[in-house]
């Protein structure tokens, strides 16, 4: 199925209760922040220490590794070989100190500011892409797993529109933080440049916080969460709760009780996941707990969409059997009413997800329930 992206702001109220409730947090804390680094006195040298941080940790989701060492002797022009990751954490450095530059002399945060931070990323100008083929794929088997816009002048469109939103505060009344989030997930989505959209949109986010006050320097150490984390339980601990729970109560067959709790129960450990969590190891190596670590968060979302998915769909049907919808003789009843795809909507949380359907109309077979004799 390929979605089509709509224009901002989107039509749905993204402003949840769960997600309301925890803005008062994340504003206090964004405070706080702001109020320790107005007290320092010579606050460029915080900014060059974390801002090459923050440089080093970004590039190594997008598996540029490199060492503080290397870094700090490329910086200090020490005659060195600079090799092609310590380059290019050196152009982060350099991309999130220019989009800063503009963004404070012209109090906006354009599009003209987002090339120029590619720009300086990738060391070309290239721009926005004008050629198709561009697609998101499983590193393993190389399947496509989104397919952002091809054509040139929707691409273009959607920039502009995306722009506006950034800028006009008119378009929309989010609080700042829940609108940091929707600009970050449209621009990955529209995927505008060839290359460096992840690192771009991470300075994006930074940035969005200068714009509105809500940091004074690009200081937000926002990529080495799980590393920094003081947990207590490993990403196996959690792994394995989550398949327990998957095996005991969304299995091949359910019923609306299991369900239920099972929502509940992945939502509760989801949470202790991200207070508990312990990864050993740096960010700045090959680090395998790390991997996991991110596929296990997902994983956790995954699981409690998966057992929504299976509560609203009131049926049996292939590998979903639901106990309370069988025959006399124990086989699976269909329902006309759910023969669609479901396609779910993020709104902040799985069991918040908003359903879209697709319906199926068959012409030329019959559908039939299936018999397990």
């Amino acid at each position: 199925m390929v979605w089509k992206l709509i224009h901002l702001p989107y039509p749905e109220d993204l402003e949840t209760k769960s997600i309301l409730k925890q803005l008062p947090a994340a504003h206090a804390a964004l405070a706080e922040l702001k109020g320790i680094v107005q007290s320092i006195p010579n606050q460029i040298i915080l900014l060059n220490a974390l801002g090459i941080q923050e440089a080093k940790d970004s590039s190594s989701i997008e598996n540029i590794i490199t060492t503080h060492d290397d870094l700090y002797k490329a910086n200090l022009d020490f005659e060195v070989s600079i090799s092609p990751n310590v380059k290019e954490v050196q152009n982060y450095v350099a991309a999130m100190k220019r989009g800063f530059e503009l963004v404070e002399s012209q109090g906006l945060l354009t599009n003209q500011t987002l090339l120029k931070i590619q720009e300086t990323l990738e060391g070309n100008n290239a721009g926005f892409r004008k050629l198709p083929g561009t697609a998101l794929k499983n590193a393993q088997t190389g399947a496509v797993i989104y397919l952002p816009p091809q054509d040139p002048a929707e691409i273009q469109e959607l920039m502009t529109n995306l722009e506006q939103f950034i800028n006009d505060p008119e378009l929309s009344d989010y609080d700042p933080l829940v609108k940091m989030a929707i600009m970050h997930y449209q621009f990955e989505s529209i995927h505008p440049f060839y290359d460096g959209n992840g690192r771009t949109g991470r300075i994006l986010n930074i940035l969005y916080l200068i714009l509105t006050g809500l940091q004074k320097l690009p200081i937000l150490y926002l990529s080495n969460h799980f590393i920094q984390n003081n947990g207590s339980k490993s990403v196996d601990y959690f792994h394995k709760k989550l398949g327990k729970i998957m095996w005991n109560k969304c299995g091949m067959a359910r019923n609306e009780k299991d369900l239920k709790d099972a929502i509940r129960e992945i939502s509760e450990l989801r949470n202790e996941f991200w207070k508990e969590v312990k990864v050993p190891g740096e960010s700045n190596e090959f680090n395998e707990e790390l991997a996991k670590a991110g596929r296990v968060a997902d994983f956790l979302e995954l699981g409690e969409l998966f057992a929504k998915d299976a509560l609203v769909r009131e049926e049996s049907a292939g590998g979903h059997f639901r106990e309370e919808y069988q025959t006399k003789e124990g086989e699976a009843q269909r329902r006309k009413e759910f023969q669609f795809v479901s396609a779910w909507e993020y709104t902040g949380e799985p069991k918040d997800a908003k359903l879209h359907k697709e319906n199926l109309t068959y012409k030329n077979i019959e559908v039939k329930e299936r018999s397990y004799k």
